[in-house]
């Protein structure tokens, strides 16, 4: 049985990483046609989609150091949670400009608390880290992500949960294997639960390939800028239950005031990933 020494693990709060890359136009490209969003070929100086920071900076670990998972091996910035299962599940983005094609980006990560929790499934542990993504000296966006991290066994409910409500906005997007592959690649996301369907099936127990929880906020939030006719100022998002590449994902909006609620589910399936998205 997996036990935590939850006092060497929070030693890492307060642990910071700075890491830099630029937002090129072959990125942007890619990034627009991995999401299927509209646009021509990306000039300098253009606003970026948002979002595309999930793209940037990321980790380039040697590939001979990747765990069985395919994720880094545990340790460096991240502390080192001896449960064998890492989820994004959550968090939450305030943009205060945009980024552009050309920039030079600077990003500042920062461990901002390690918390252990019994829950249902078993023993979990919480990772926050904050982030700040900076041009110039000015920082473009804040951000917070939750991390979680559990035993293999620990997916498993004896209850079934009800099925989600039908929004007064809906679109319906093909979780296909291509489109997980290049959202995989595109964030430089070795995880295997995306892409090798023997491991995720054999290894892991789920059904299918596992649709990110990164690339259904980002779905979410590209939805909701289209509702309003623009991008929101603020972005919270949380992963309820994981959805599979052989359901097609149905994104749904309900007005809330001055913002929008949203969530993904599958037809006839529970809440998967729930949102705030809000313009004030």
């Amino acid at each position: 049985m997996t036990t935590l020494d939850i006092d060497h693990l929070r030693s890492w709060i307060g642990r910071e990483e700075v890491a830099e890359d630029i937002v090129t136009a072959d990125l942007v490209r890619k990034f627009k046609a991995t999401l299927d969003l509209p646009g021509g070929p990306p000039q300098v100086g253009e606003v970026a989609p948002r979002l595309l920071h999930f793209c940037l900076a990321q980790p380039a670990s040697p590939t001979a150091s990747l765990g069985p998972d395919g994720h880094p091996q545990r340790g460096g910035f991240l502390p080192p949670v001896p449960l064998p299962r890492r989820m994004w599940a959550g968090g939450s983005v305030t943009f205060h400009g945009d980024l552009r094609v050309g920039d030079s980006v600077r990003r500042v990560s920062r461990i901002g608390n390690v918390v252990a929790k019994e829950g249902r499934s078993g023993l979990l542990c919480f990772v926050t880290v904050d982030h700040s993504i900076e041009v110039a000296g000015l920082s473009l966006l804040q951000e917070r992500q939750d991390l979680v991290y559990r035993g293999l066994d620990g997916g498993a409910t004896k209850t079934v949960p009800a099925p989600a409500e039908r929004g007064r906005h809906r679109r319906r997007v093909d979780a296909s294997p291509p489109l997980l592959f290049r959202y995989s690649a595109l964030t430089f996301n070795g995880h295997r639960i995306h892409y090798d369907r023997r491991y995720v099936t054999e290894v892991e127990g789920y059904p299918g390939l596992v649709v990110h929880g990164p690339l259904q906020a980002t779905l979410l939030l590209h939805f909701a800028a289209e509702i309003r006719g623009a991008p929101p100022a603020r972005f919270d998002f949380r992963s309820l239950s994981p959805l599979f590449d052989d359901d097609p994902v149905i994104l749904h909006a309900e007005e809330t005031g001055d913002g929008l609620t949203l969530w993904t589910a599958r037809e006839n399936g529970p809440v998967a990933m729930t949102a705030e998205a809000g313009w004030a």
